[in-house]
């Protein structure tokens, strides 16, 4: 159930010249071909990229495929884990442009940060962030594919598959939930990544929310990272300190 009092939505046009969008299981080495379309956890990246506190978790809620999918290989000499070069073709994306409708929703694990949680202070910050193009810079799947970040209008302008029905993708990767973003008790103080099967109808896939994936699989145990004015790596609770 949503936490929030408001419907804290942002809007934004993503662009770049070339993405690649894996399953983050076939990335230990070797060939890579990227997904047709976003994943939900590249997408999250992205806004997180562009404002981010843990205080906060980002839900994307939906993306527009603007562009044609177009995918073009390239040789790539990526550098080995035992050291030198090795040789592989990856295949990328091309021509990207893609629209994102998502909001945030409270961290319910981190309770020492609720005074933080003040909701119209993020949405503002945030909007603002898309204005500006993003605090960090932005990467379509891979940090090779440089991406720009604009404010849009859901649903604006004509894309490629806006007559197209219906297009289904099959079991895809959505994404990871650390343990920080734990959803439930059983999957608490764990990695695990999250499958389903996305459908894209008239150029738009609706994110079903992490808790309603169908199959997932256990990484293995991970703590939380603590955050905290003591520990040096969290300030924003200072604008609520007596006196100031």
């Amino acid at each position: 159930m949503k936490n929030t009092r408001y419907d804290n939505i942002v809007e934004f046009q993503v662009t770049g010249d070339y993405a690649l969008f894996s399953d983050p299981i076939l990335r230990v080495g070797g060939e890579k071909c990227s997904y047709q379309v976003p994943t939900y956890e590249a997408l999250k990246g992205i806004l997180q990229s562009v404002y981010w506190k843990p205080t906060i978790i980002w839900v994307i809620d939906a993306v527009r495929v603007m562009h044609p999918i177009q995918m073009e290989t390239k040789g790539i000499r990526p550098i080995k884990y035992s050291g030198g070069n090795d040789l592989s073709y990856y295949t990328y994306l091309k021509d990207c442009c893609y629209q994102v409708r998502a909001h945030f929703e409270w961290n319910e694990n981190r309770p020492e940060l609720a005074a933080d949680r003040n909701e119209n202070k993020h949405h503002e910050i945030a909007k603002k962030m898309i204005r500006k193009g993003g605090r960090r810079d932005i990467f379509l799947g891979t940090r090779e594919c440089q991406g720009y970040v604009e404010p849009c209008v859901f649903g604006e302008g004509t894309g490629a598959y806006d007559e197209t029905p219906e297009l289904a993708f099959g079991l895809m990767y959505h994404g990871i939930t650390y343990a920080d973003e734990a959803y439930s008790k059983e999957i608490s103080g764990k990695m695990t990544v999250r499958f389903w099967n996305p459908v894209m109808k008239r150029g738009v896939i609706t994110f079903l929310p992490p808790e309603q994936c169908p199959q997932y699989k256990t990484i293995g145990p991970m703590n939380i990272k603590p955050f905290g004015e003591k520990l040096n790596n969290f300030s924003g609770l200072q604008e609520f300190e007596e006196g100031t």
